[in-house]
Parts: structure tokens; C-alpha cells; sequence
């Protein structure tokens, strides 16, 4: 392992640690190749999407000190690609290495609470939010914020999970129960027009850049499908990209990392809502590695070893990035086969429901089509020709 570094930098020849051995490892760790680096992912599972292309793989527990000690050993800076993994190891790693994003921006991530809070000591508005402790904090909360709101769990929900909807006439001891009495948050329901996203990148030195909005649509609390760029008034992306960049500072940002948002309508005029907070690189982003001139996966790879920010200029008109779920990647033959599109599978041998195996982005010549109401269901048949 080469420990040289170009003015307070890795250098091509250093390892990169790679926490969690999804497909954002592979990924992350596949981006980290291009620039001579090699990569080591520490995950529990024996082998998961990035085994299959790291350098070296290291399975063991996140509580387990002498083999977290081992894979700190073994690299020169850490990273982590999903916001589950527990603090207590990140903070036990950052005594060791360099762990980057950082374990603030992680720790406020990990608890929606926290999260929330964040924003709104800062005057960025959110859902109306309360927290909830015991079934008496969720009945008071919904006095309060009203019948159509959510309940989720402060911690470890992602993709839907963790969540009840609360309306009109819910039994609230089931919906309690449901989340397993787990310390929670109940947040309003938002009447949104669109959901989007700000993927960035705060570098070692500061600097700042950020990709094109993204517009994004969700079934089943699953991203779908995401769009570049869009379709809100310019004010509406530059102030998500405000968002972001305060979040980024605010947090001590050295990555890539998103936010996710609502835009509302209020008197005629967009706003936005801020959702959640994503320590990592994100699903939304996808679309950069063909879209832009710098893929996230580089631009975070860049930051967290301490390399100048890439261009984040997007490299057609419109991008599009559909997740391929479950049963859908098996219609890769047909979708390899379609001019344009660009394929990526994640190596899953099961495509259990919900499971994302893989994602394919498309470049288009327009803007148009890509006109969608809030709501509207996609048609997988109905897709505009791609850019050739």
C-alpha cells in the first residue's frame, strides 16, 4: 500500500476503504480504478456487489474492533456507502483514518429527528414534524398536526420501511405498534408537485459544486425513475442548491451526498420542503456517469481523497435513469440491445421484490418530452426514442 501524497493528497497507488458492499461500493470502488487506486470493502456479508470488484474484500461485523482495526490498517482513507452503518464504528474508524463524508453529517442522516431539527433551526422549512416517544407523543402529535400524516421511525427506515401512514380514523395503538414502539417522528402530509433531489460535493478545501436537479418519481417508495433536469423556475434550483451547499457547510461535507425535496405551490409561487438528507452518493445521481462530465461516484472519490472537483456539467439536453427492480433486469438482452441506452447490473444473483438489480440511463437530443403530472404513472412502453 503506497502512503504518497500530492500536497496533502492521495496518490494514484493509495486504498481507498470502502464501508458496506452494496452496489454504491461497486460502484464507488469501479470509479476509484479509473484513477489507479485500489479499494477495500468491509461489509458482513461474505460477498456482496462490490466483492466482485474491489482489490481486496474483508467480511466481519461492524462491532467488531480488532477486525475494523484490521481493515483501517490496510487503507488510507474510509468512506461509506449507506447511511445504516453504526456510528459507534465510523467513530471508532475516524480515530484510525480519515472517514469521509464525515461522522456529523452521518449522525444527523441516521436520525430523522436530528435531521428534521437541522433544517429548522436554520429557517428551511420542512413537513411539520413532531417526535414521538410513547403513544400518548403520538396522539397529541396528531391533534396537532392533523389526520394525514406519517409516522416513521427515527432510525434505520429506508426505501418505505419503518413508515405508517396515518389518516382519518387510523388506529393509532396499531399504528404505533406497526413501527415496533420505536422512538419515531411524526411528520404533516405534503400536498407536493414534484419530488427532487441536489446531489453534491463539498471537496477537503471547500469547494463546492453541485448536478443539475433532479426531478424523481417513486413506486411503492422505491425511486423509479429519475429525470435531469427538472421541470421547476430556475429560482426553485438555485434555492435547492442553496439548500445543499448550507447543509454541506453546516455538516463539514467531504463528499458526495444528496438532499432530497418537495416542491409545493404556494400563492402561484414554488417553494420547497425539505425531505431528508442522504450521507453518501445516491440513487439519483446515477445518471451522472454517463450525464455528466464527472460521474458522482468520481467526484466523491476525488473529494475524499483530497483531489480538486470535477466539472458537474450535464452532457445532453435531458438524462434519464430508470431502476431496473426485480423481475425488470431480467429484460437486459432487450434493453442492451436499444441504441442509446446505457446498462448497469449490480451482479444480485435474487431479484426479490423491491431489489434494485441494476439501472439504465438514457441521453436525449430535447427537453420534451418528459412533461409528467404529479402522479402520473409511467408507461415502460410509452418510453421517447434515445439519442442517437
Amino acid at each position: 500500500m503506497s502512503r504518497a501524497k500530492i500536497a496533502g493528497s492521495l496518490a494514484p497507488g493509495a486504498t481507498v476503504g470502502i464501508l458496506g458492499g452494496g452496489q454504491l461500493g461497486r460502484m464507488i470502488a469501479l470509479a476509484a480504478a479509473d484513477f489507479g487506486l485500489r479499494t477495500v470493502v468491509y461489509e458482513p456479508e461474505i460477498s456482496g456487489p462490490a466483492a466482485q470488484v474491489t482489490n481486496q474484500h474483508m467480511a466481519g461485523a461492524y462491532g467488531d474492533e480488532a477486525r475494523l482495526s484490521a481493515f483501517a490498517a490496510r487503507v488510507d482513507v474510509i468512506t461509506y456507502e449507506f447511511e445504516n452503518v453504526p456510528a459507534e464504528a465510523v467513530a471508532y474508524l475516524a480515530e484510525l483514518r480519515p472517514v469521509r463524508p464525515g461522522g456529523r453529517l452521518l449522525a444527523v442522516a441516521q436520525d430523522r429527528w436530528l435531521e428534521k431539527s437541522f433544517f429548522a433551526e436554520r429557517g428551511i422549512a420542512t413537513a411539520p414534524f413532531a417526535r414521538i416517544d410513547n403513544l400518548t407523543d403520538l396522539e397529541h402529535a396528531v391533534e396537532k398536526i392533523g389526520d394525514r400524516s406519517i409516522l416513521k421511525t427515527r432510525r434505520f427506515g429506508y426505501d418505505g420501511k419503518g413508515q405508517v401512514r396515518i389518516e382519518k380514523g387510523a388506529k393509532l395503538a396499531a399504528a404505533w405498534r406497526a413501527i415496533g414502539e420505536a422512538p419515531a417522528i411524526l411528520e404533516g402530509f405534503v400536498p407536493f408537485r414534484r419530488e427532487v433531489s441536489v446531489v453534491a460535493a463539498r471537496g477537503a478545501d471547500g469547494a463546492f459544486t453541485a448536478f443539475d436537479l433532479c426531478e424523481n418519481e417513486h413506486r411503492d417508495h422505491i425511486l423509479a425513475r429519475t429525470t435531469v433536469p427538472a421541470e421547476v423556475a430556475p429560482r426553485t434550483a438555485r434555492d435547492a442548491v442553496d439548500i445543499a451547499r448550507l447543509t454541506a457547510e453546516a455538516l463539514e461535507v467531504i463528499g458526495v451526498f444528496a438532499v432530497e425535496m418537495f416542491v409545493c405551490e404556494t400563492r402561484g409561487r414554488e417553494t420547497l420542503l425539505v425531505n431528508e438528507i442522504a450521507p453518501r452518493v445516491h440513487n439519483t445521481g446515477h445518471w451522472t456517469i454517463e450525464g455528466a462530465e464527472t460521474s458522482q461516484f468520481a467526484q466523491h472519490v476525488r473529494a475524499i481523497c483530497g483531489w480538486p472537483l470535477g466539472s458537474a456539467r450535464r452532457m445532453a439536453p435531458r438524462v434519464e435513469m430508470e431502476n431496473l427492480i426485480a423481475a425488470r433486469a431480467q429484460e437486459w438482452s432487450r434493453l442492451i440491445a436499444e441504441d442509446g441506452a446505457h446498462l448497469h447490473l449490480y451482479g444480485k444473483d435474487v431479484a426479490a421484490p423491491g431489489r434494485k438489480m441494476g439501472h439504465v440511463t438514457r441521453l436525449f437530443r430535447t427537453e420534451e418530452p418528459a412533461r409528467r403530472e404529479s402522479g402520473e404513472k409511467l408507461k415502460d412502453s410509452a418510453l421517447p426514442p434515445t439519442l442517437r
